[in-house]
């Protein structure tokens, strides 16, 4: 075991793991973040996404090792205010939910590289995240009246 320090949605947090330990394991059995959750295991589903400095990183792949104080932002370092959140929320882009701190962790990478991205952009930077109940219209729909809310778009 080696000592890590995690800088989880902005609080260090002294975490212990193994070299072969998982980004997603860690961060949910010993920091409690429970966004961040396993679909598929292989990095095909986004059900797992995490922002590290902004950019995505699927943490089912990810060791925990690599990311030794590293800055890593989940949807509970987000808050209700926060203007994805809220477009997803407004728009019901959402059935079951599962899916949905991953969609919204990639739609924060999106909008930072591209504050109005066209409905095209948004499918094509979206296209790893699976949403098994289909709500996809409307997960399109909040990504662009997120974009609109910041305004970008």
């Amino acid at each position: 075991m080696r000592r890590l320090t995690l800088v989880v949605n902005g609080r260090s947090r002294a975490v212990e793991a193994r070299d072969e330990d998982l980004l997603l394991d860690v961060l949910r059995e010993q920091v409690g973040v429970t966004s961040v959750r396993e679909g598929c295991g292989v990095g095909a589903c986004g059900a797992c996404t995490v922002l590290v400095a902004g950019a995505s990183v699927s943490s089912c792949l990810a060791l925990a090792a690599d990311y030794d104080g590293a800055e890593i932002l989940t949807v509970e370092g987000l808050g209700e205010e926060d203007p994805v959140v809220a477009a997803f929320v407004a728009g019901g882009a959402l059935q079951c939910g599962y899916c949905i701190p991953g969609f919204v962790m990639m739609t924060h990478e999106l909008l930072s590289e591209r504050p109005s991205p066209s409905p095209a952009e948004i499918r094509e930077h979206l296209a790893g995240n699976l949403c098994r109940c289909g709500t996809y219209f409307e997960i399109t729909e909040a990504v662009a009246a997120a974009a609109r809310r910041r305004g970008g778009g």
